[in-house]
């Protein structure tokens, strides 16, 4: 398995337990069923006004993530999330704005978030005498290899570990709830089709067979 798969993997076994929950807690949002007269439609999705206000005061706001921690973010996103000839990357996908976005709307993420990039560029200091960012790419994923992986890695790396675990989370999130990813996994919704009936075999076996009232009067699709 090579790393994009195992990586894809590991986000997807683990982002039912991460942001999907949170954003599913009973009171914390009031779901709207109906589009009111208020209701403003922006990107294709009726929302109400105070709603709107709410998003738009998000994104319009002050940033939460420096620079470096953003460069950083987008790092990490595309080592989880990488291109391929099937998909873009976790950046193509705008991830990093995502989690941006989350880290503003659900500020219990914001410290364990700061606090992982702050002891990502720590450690990378350490063992490399450079951040993360500034690290080569063998050294990059050397380091992510020490944290991504829960049972294989050493006490001292506990932190860095929890950091990921929410790093890849969030990163899953945002790829797989964006455009790319949804064509990704290959999730095409409600979509008409053609029926040509019961398969031959099928009525065979249950001894069953059309009249030849219904072969003349329903039309087949080849």
């Amino acid at each position: 398995m090579d790393r994009r798969k195992s990586l894809k993997a590991l986000a997807v076994g683990t982002v039912a337990t991460g942001v999907l929950i949170d954003a599913c807690k009973p009171g914390d949002k009031k779901a709207e069923t109906t589009v009111a007269p208020d209701a403003k439609k922006t990107d294709g999705i009726n929302r109400m006004a105070e709603e709107q206000a709410y998003i738009d005061g998000i994104n319009k706001g002050p940033k939460f993530f420096t620079d470096a921690e953003m460069a950083t973010i987008t790092v990490l996103g595309d080592i989880i999330i990488p291109k391929d000839d099937v998909s873009g990357s976790a950046s193509d996908a705008k991830v990093p704005d995502f989690i941006e976005f989350i880290v503003k709307d659900m500020p219990d993420h914001q410290t364990p978030m700061r606090g992982g990039l702050r002891w990502l560029d720590i450690k990378c200091i350490e063992l490399y005498g450079k951040a993360f960012t500034d690290c080569t790419k063998e050294q990059q994923i050397e380091m992510v290899d020490a944290i991504a992986y829960p049972k294989k890695a050493k006490p001292e790396m506990s932190q860095g570990v929890s950091f990921f675990n929410l790093m890849r989370n969030l990163t899953a999130t945002g790829f797989y709830t964006s455009e790319i990813g949804v064509k990704d996994v290959g999730y095409v919704g409600n979509t008409p089709n053609q029926w040509n009936g019961v398969p031959e075999d099928v009525l065979k076996q249950y001894g069953y067979t059309y009249t030849e009232k219904e072969l003349k009067e329903c039309r087949s699709f080849g």
